[in-house]
């Protein structure tokens, strides 16, 4: 098994919920032909650096996974006849140096996705709003000592 790493662009005039599943076909794809998907990343719609079939933008996905290298034909063959697709490309990390550096993107886009996962938790939860303290005037017994301790931070 070796490590991989595609980045496809998903056509832009798919709804969310297609861009989703094609998403998903795409990670079918991997997962059909005996890979193992470390972890993904979405990047969101983005412009392109140049219009591709007339598009100036594009839905990026990264999907970082291993497999066998004689899978790797069927898969990009796989993808080169879905037509949702504007582009792909598989980056192959053989060497000591690319698997480290593998190993730490995969660990970086876990740690991405959690941060993601518990900020969309926290932005559901119900903000409960603290009761307004009332203020109350100071007390004619009060009132010299908190002149006193405002000059004193004037100063």
């Amino acid at each position: 098994m070796r490590n991989y790493e595609n980045l496809v662009i998903v056509k832009p005039t798919l709804t969310a919920e297609e861009i989703q599943a094609s998403v998903k076909a795409i990670e079918e794809v991997i997962t059909s032909n005996g890979g193992e998907i470390a972890t993904t990343d979405s990047m969101g719609m983005r412009k392109l650096a140049y219009p591709i079939d007339k598009n100036e933008r594009g839905y990026f996905h990264v999907i970082y996974y291993s497999i066998a290298p004689s899978a790797i034909n069927e898969i990009e063959r796989r993808f080169r006849i879905n037509e949702q697709l504007l582009r792909f490309v598989t980056i192959k990390y053989d060497t000591n140096r690319e698997i480290k550096a593998w190993n730490g993107l995969v660990e970086k886009a876990k740690k991405a996705a959690i941060a993601k996962a518990t900020l969309a938790k926290t932005e559901e939860a119900p903000v409960v709003e603290a009761a307004p303290v009332a203020q109350t005037a100071p007390t004619t017994e009060e009132a010299p000592a908190v002149e006193a301790e405002a000059k004193a931070k004037a100063k």
